[in-house]
């Protein structure tokens, strides 16, 4: 897989170190409170609320016409590179990669919060990389942190987002039909076969949905069919403060501090079909300890027996 300087530069380090400055100011500033304030803090960390007063609005509609606009710009660029690069899906790919690392850094920069990276030595691992979604950021986040050579899966209704759906089915990402579930199969198959030909990363959202509230759903057991048709590693990307920072059917953006935390790749070379419920349980498990108490499921719900995808 290709991983250049240049894309691990947009991608992580320096713009790392940008996002995490207020984190570290909040850091040294620490000493001077009181361990009753730094315990009630730790206890509020999970349940961020911002004054939804009229200027707040008004920044954050600001923001939101600036990212629109700012996908509108790199959208037209890169849908010329596609349209050049039509008999070379594989290349399309990389170039939907870059499409993502170029305006994930810029809509990330405009949105302006606060974000921590934690595991970033596991994001260029050639794996299955999948990410827990409650929030439009995830999408913006996956676009600036996947690997170049990552293809991802997503519901065919994709298409019908402005700009950015064209875009996904020009770089040559794959959709699949939810409703479906004998196309949704084939569909797995077809990514796994491409992964393997081309030596391609996946990235997939194994709730399947969006959750409402932030709070992890179920698993299904898509993931666990390609890692056993591909015998790549999982890595999982854990995402805090997105559903608070960006809310589901929200037009407002809130200065949440954000945190993707990568997790070490789980081995998948001795993972066997008659035992996927199992795979599904250990890695949802594996979340549920690493999200903070607001994103846990309310009631541990075991993995979706009936799913077939």
């Amino acid at each position: 897989m290709e991983n250049s300087g240049t894309g691990a530069f947009l991608r992580t380090r320096r713009l790392e170190s940008c996002f995490n400055a207020s984190s570290t100011l909040s850091a040294k500033e620490t000493p001077r409170s009181s361990v009753k304030e730094e315990l009630g803090s730790k206890r509020r960390a999970d349940m961020y609320v911002d004054e939804a007063g009229l200027g707040s609005v008004l920044i954050s509609w600001i923001k939101i016409i600036l990212c629109f606009l700012t996908m509108m710009v790199t959208t037209s660029v890169w849908a010329v590179i596609m349209l050049v690069l039509l008999p070379w899906p594989y290349e399309r790919i990389k170039q939907g990669n870059i499409f993502g690392h170029v305006s994930g850094r810029l809509l990330l920069w405009i949105v302006g919060n606060p974000i921590k990276i934690e595991g970033a030595e596991f994001s260029n691992e050639r794996a299955i990389y999948i990410c827990n979604h409650a929030s439009p950021l995830d999408i913006v986040l996956i676009m600036w942190l996947v690997p170049t050579g990552t293809v991802g899966i997503a519901k065919k209704e994709i298409i019908w987002y402005p700009l950015f759906g064209q875009l996904y089915v020009l770089a040559n990402h794959l959709r699949i039909d939810r409703k479906n579930p004998t196309a949704a199969i084939e569909s797995m198959k077809e990514a796994a076969r491409a992964v393997v030909k081309n030596n391609l990363s996946l990235i997939i959202f194994p709730e399947g949905t969006r959750s409402k509230d932030g709070r992890l759903l179920p698993f299904k057991k898509g993931f666990v069919h390609l890692a056993l048709q591909t015998g790549l590693p999982i890595v999982p990307m854990v995402l805090t403060g997105t559903h608070l920072a960006w809310r589901k059917g929200s037009l407002h953006l809130r200065p949440t501090p954000l945190s993707v935390k990568f997790l070490p790749p789980i081995d998948t070379s001795d993972w066997t079909a008659d035992k996927i419920n199992d795979h599904v349980k250990m890695v949802h498990e594996l979340y549920v300890r690493n999200l903070p108490e607001s994103q846990r499921p309310l009631a541990l719900e075991g993995p979706e027996n009936g799913s077939k995808s």
